[in-house]
């Protein structure tokens, strides 16, 4: 990959330098465009760069800073996923960000998910050329990974944020997805009417995803969680979810990650036997819903039924907390015949909002990920445990470096 650009401070960071006038946004565009420019070639994340819109809409940012606008994320330099996903940011641009460019989503034609396509090829895993990054947000994901945006969009209908977060080694949300009502009519266009997908983000910094969801949902911070918000949360852990198959290393690294949680104080982990749950493998109830014509009466008792036992696991608790992904990142031939979403797409099924952060770097030297997963309405919860588990790592890798830097 070459050389990689420094990491991005914090997105909230850079909208309160802005609008204390410290930055421009028309600088900090500029800082985004170069860093595209220099590692885009061999990084393929971005299917479009806006070079010349978005540096006429950073001058309109800080026109507004200047009028006394305060914006939440004025000159935010964000990737906006695949060319058609302008629209799902209108709110982020009404916030302050700056769009340049179009993420990589998979090209026509493509038999699995995990992948994507850019303006100069095939998109690569930061970590691994030879890796996919996971998808379909998979230019948004490796885009945030090297470093060229601070901030991206996603959506997830089986796992399309969480799976390209946790083999990208970022944090990525999945916001609670909304079914479409009772009587809606047949299935004839499956993106639009099975209400599996969901509007998400993906961050380095576990703040900007709490940010991103401030503007995204304002006043949403009291959901109908339990416990909104509260840490140390209660929580479980499942291998599984009853029917997956995980491989030894995501999952040990996962469950090592939930125990640094829990030593962080920023859960209470609960023994499995506690609060087990055993969920129908829901792979032929989502493949129903996305299959035109499909008969979707066995497909809604899979449904219905995990509905019930996740409703009760989440009167007793905060979180669910899984490896992100049930293997690690696999090459660009494709997955063979795993389900890289079976741990991620039970819950577009059942609508609960879902988070993957950084679980640690397995021995082919790409990331894997933990996910943890709130009730209805509970992004709250999510998000002040991410930002817990982010300063917990931040501190670990301070307190390595001064042990290194002291060594003799």
């Amino acid at each position: 990959m070459g050389s990689v650009p420094p990491a991005w401070p914090p997105a909230v960071e850079i909208a309160a330098a802005v609008r204390a006038g410290r930055l421009s946004a028309v600088d900090a565009t500029g800082e985004a465009l170069a860093r595209i420019a220099r590692t885009d070639r061999s990084l393929c994340a971005f299917a479009e760069v806006w070079e010349e819109r978005a540096r006429a809409w950073a001058r309109e940012v800080d026109a507004r800073v200047a009028a006394g606008r305060r914006l939440p994320l004025a000159g935010v330099p964000i990737g906006v996923k695949g060319r058609h996903g302008l629209r799902a940011a209108c709110p982020l641009v009404a916030a302050g960000c700056v769009p340049v460019g179009a993420t990589a989503v998979p090209g026509p034609g493509t038999p699995w998910q995990t992948w994507g396509l850019g303006t100069h090829g095939r998109t690569v895993n930061p970590w691994r050329a030879d890796r996919t990054p996971g998808g379909s947000s998979a230019g948004s994901a490796a885009a945030v990974a090297a470093g060229l945006v601070p901030l991206a969009t996603g959506s997830d209908g089986a796992g399309s944020v969480r799976i390209p977060a946790a083999w990208c080694g970022v944090t990525g949300l999945k916001t609670t997805n909304r079914r479409p009502p009772p009587g809606d009519g047949p299935v004839s266009a499956p993106r639009d009417r099975t209400g599996l997908a969901a509007p998400g983000v993906l961050v380095h910094h576990a703040a900007d995803a709490e940010a991103y969801w401030q503007v995204m949902a304002p006043g949403a911070g009291a959901g109908p969680a339990p416990f909104p918000g509260r840490v140390p949360a209660v929580a479980v852990f499942s291998a599984d979810l009853g029917f997956a198959d995980p491989d030894p290393e995501p999952l040990a690294l996962a469950r090592a990650a939930a125990g640094r949680l829990a030593g962080a104080g920023a859960v209470r982990l609960l023994p499995s036997s506690d609060a087990p749950l055993r969920l129908t493998d829901p792979a032929s109830a989502w493949l129903a819903l996305r299959t035109p014509g499909s008969d979707l009466r066995a497909a809604e008792r899979v449904r219905n039924a995990n509905d019930r036992l996740l409703a009760d696991l989440f009167s007793r608790v905060d979180l669910l907390l899984t490896p992100t992904t049930p293997n690690a990142a696999h090459g660009h031939e494709g997955p063979g015949d795993r389900y890289s979403t079976a741990l991620t797409w039970a819950f577009n099924l059942s609508g609960h909002p879902a988070i993957s952060i950084p679980a640690g770097v397995g021995a082919d030297g790409c990331p894997v990920g933990l996910q943890l997963v709130a009730a209805h309405g509970g992004e709250t919860t999510l998000l002040a445990v991410a930002r817990a588990a982010h300063t917990a790592r931040a501190a670990r890798a301070a307190h390595t470096s001064s042990c290194h830097q002291a060594w003799p």
